[in-house]
This record gives C-alpha cells, structure tokens and sequence, in this order.
C-alpha cells in the first residue's frame, strides 16, 4: 500500500512539473487622439514548442469611443477566420493557423515569421469622437487559443492542455487639438465677456 501511494505522488510532480505555459499579449499604443486610426498587435507565445500552429480568440474592450475594428492575420497564417466587429468595441473573434505535417516535406516547414513570441496578425482600431481610457481584453477561444509546434520532433501543444495568460492593454483617447482649440477659444471669449 505505500508504494502505490509514493507512485501517486511521484505521478503528480511529474504532472506538475511538465505544465506549459500559452500566452497572448497586446502590444498597442498607451496614448491616441480622438478619431485616429491604430494598430493592436497579437503577439503569442509558449514555453514549449518552436512556432505557433494555431488557435482562436476574441477582443473585447465595451467601448464606445471605437467606431470600427478591422482584423488582419500574419502572413504565415494561411487559414483564417474573421468573425467582424460586434459592435461597442468588441470584435467578435478570429481563427488562425497553418497546415504542418512533421516528417512530410513541403509540409513540415513553418511559415516564415510563425516562430513563438511573434505577431499571430493585428487589429486596426478606428476611434469616433469623443475621450476616455479603453481597457482591451484578449478571451480565450475553443477548443483552444493558441498551439504550438516543435519543428525537431513534430510535438503538438495546447493551450487547452496547460496554463494561458492573457494580457490586456489600456489605451487613453485625447481631444483632437482642434477641439482643445476650440475650448481655448471658448475659454478666451467667455473670459473677454466678463470685462
């Protein structure tokens, strides 16, 4: 009986020990002006594995301040999914990946610039009027959010199989400089009535 007990607990070490860590990240700009148009970088990365494979995922940030969202996949990413803009500043969501085979030639070569902690494609966000702070937040996809792919024994891992991090971002929206022209003006004739 306890032997049975110690190969149950070296069982769970093991378990522990080989837990892979998935994540995605954001790489956007801190500060905007109302109105402008930019660009949300989807950066994903693992811990095990050589290039990523696939996976899924949505944007979300419930804001008003943003008229339109666009998405548009990596180069090396040859089937993809675009679900649109949801509206309020989420967009619904996207599939990406690439088609490898290990051991098959033409088919066991990653797409170029597929490697883990590179870009999985970018998000090209279209400001209304208005200012504020945005909070943007990556969500999980299914049955997965990212995979990778070792290219030296043909290895497949899952996000659904280990831990994922998902990193947001916050972007603050100024006035435009007009309309901070504007309200100087306002200010300056406002100030010229009272004399």
């Amino acid at each position: 009986m306890k032997s049975t007990i110690a190969l149950v607990a070296i069982a769970g070490f093991a378990a522990a020990a080989s837990a892979q860590n998935f994540s995605l990240s954001i790489n956007a700009p801190t500060e905007v002006t109302e109105g402008a148009v930019f660009t949300i970088d989807v950066i994903g990365d693992a811990d095990t594995g050589t290039h990523m494979l696939g996976g899924g995922f949505s944007l979300t940030s419930g804001s008003g301040l943003i008229a339109d969202m666009a998405w548009t996949p990596a180069e090396w990413s040859a089937f993809n999914t675009d679900n649109g803009y949801a509206g309020n500043g989420d967009h619904a969501g996207v599939i990406f990946g690439q088609l490898l085979i290990f051991g098959i030639p033409g088919f066991d070569v990653p797409g170029e610039g597929s490697d883990l902690g590179m870009s999985i494609g970018s998000f090209q966000v279209t400001l209304g009027a208005g200012s504020g702070v945005i909070d943007f937040a990556l969500n999980a996809g299914e049955p997965f959010t990212l995979q990778s792919y070792d290219v030296n024994d043909g290895a497949v891992a899952s996000s659904a199989d280990g831990q994922l991090a998902l990193n947001g971002a916050r972007v603050t929206v100024t006035p435009a400089p007009s309309a901070l022209a504007l309200l100087g003006l306002g200010g300056l004739a406002a100030g010229r009535r009272r004399r």
